[in-house]
């Protein structure tokens, strides 16, 4: 996800897709303590990026995060 596409998203949209990376990211967290393997290994690394992402668009917005 690039920084031109989050920006043009309301502040819902982003507090939305907020939640979903959260989730994902747990998801994946869990698979890997579970002992399974990821079928991309930076998965999680991206996951991670676009949270910080959106968390700094929401921050230029004046939005506490």
């Amino acid at each position: 996800m690039k920084m031109e596409e989050i920006r043009k998203m309301s502040r819902e949209e982003k507090l939305k897709k907020l939640k979903e990376l959260e989730l994902e990211l747990i998801r994946l967290r869990t698979l890997v303590r579970s002992g399974g393997s990821l079928e991309n290994p930076m998965a999680i690394r991206n996951v991670r990026k676009d949270i910080a992402r959106i968390k700094t668009a929401l921050r230029e917005e004046g939005y506490k995060v």
